[in-house]
């Protein structure tokens, strides 16, 4: 695990090293950010993670209150109860019920 960990490290610090070019980002009105390509990147990187979590909450709440709603155990309807025909009774299904099988 530690080995993932340290390869993602050194990936994100050699991007970081390979893009310290200096950009503007230009905004409405004539106003601009003048920062680091890297920083750029992160900064809309971070805004997308933040807004696809944000647009995401309503829906993973409503699931949630569903699936709680549904965690009761349906009810259990028991089978309607049969009596045999007399012409059918026969002495070794007798014999069976006195012995409870």
């Amino acid at each position: 695990m530690w080995l993932l960990k340290a390869a993602i490290f050194f990936t994100l610090f050699a991007f970081a090293l390979n893009n310290q070019q200096l950009v503007a980002v230009n905004f409405f009105f004539g106003t601009y950010w003048k920062a680091n390509l890297v920083l750029v990147v992160l900064t809309a990187f971070g805004i997308g993670l933040l807004l696809g979590v944000l647009l995401m909450m309503p829906r993973w709440w409503r699931s949630r209150k569903n699936s709680s709603a549904q965690v009761a155990p349906p009810a259990v309807v028991a089978p309607a109860k049969t009596t045999p025909d007399t012409a059918s009774v026969t002495a070794n299904t007798l014999m069976m019920a006195r012995d409870g099988l």
